[in-house]
């Protein structure tokens, strides 16, 4: 903006980060193609407020995302809500790898134990397939270092939603994009 002689202070960026966030995130997902059916699944943690939150996050095998979801806490019901969003947004994996957590293999098997449209998940347990959702953790990480931290989990939730549908965008994801990620990201937003 400061290209074209619009002068623009941060506190209003941050404002229109937080009002239209969600409205791009929702067009994100009508229009993101669809994830491969063998997915990868981790967290990571976001400090706010001083407070690790965690960051849930998959890819599919072919490296492009998911989904994702801020949560306040590391605990069984916050990775099934996780779970419940990716199915609802991509459909049902056939299988999805995840590391050691108990926490996360317990929310798989409660999804699988209350499905009734959709084949049960293989649920597989190795840290070497999750290299791929591990490796794309740092996109996000690289944008979020540059700021000076978040002070509210409702900000960093839609800030991070902003991020997620950026690197969406950037992995060709989106169908119907345009010919730059700039105006892809317009087409979203309007």
């Amino acid at each position: 903006m400061e290209i074209r002689g619009v002068k623009v202070d941060h506190s209003t960026l941050q404002r229109w980060v937080y009002k239209f966030s969600v409205l791009v995130e929702k067009n994100m997902h009508k229009r993101k193609f669809q994830a491969g059916d063998s997915w990868r699944m981790d967290e990571t943690y976001i400090k706010v407020a001083g407070k690790d939150r965690y960051l849930y996050r998959a890819v599919d095998k072919n490296g492009n995302t998911v989904d994702f979801l801020l949560t306040k806490r590391r605990q069984k019901m916050s990775a099934q809500k996780f779970f419940n969003k990716a199915i609802g947004n991509n459909g049902s994996p056939r299988a999805v790898n995840i590391d050691k957590s108990g926490t996360n293999k317990a929310a798989l098997w409660t999804v699988n134990k209350r499905s009734l449209s959709f084949k049960k998940i293989k649920i597989r347990q190795s840290k070497y397939l999750n290299n791929i959702v591990e490796q794309d953790h740092r996109r996000i990480k690289r944008r979020i270092v540059n700021y000076t931290g978040f002070k509210e989990f409702e900000s960093a939730q839609r800030t991070l939603a902003g991020i997620e549908v950026v690197n969406i965008i950037l992995k060709d994801q989106i169908i119907g994009a345009k010919n730059t990620p700039f105006k892809t990201f317009l087409s979203l937003a309007a």
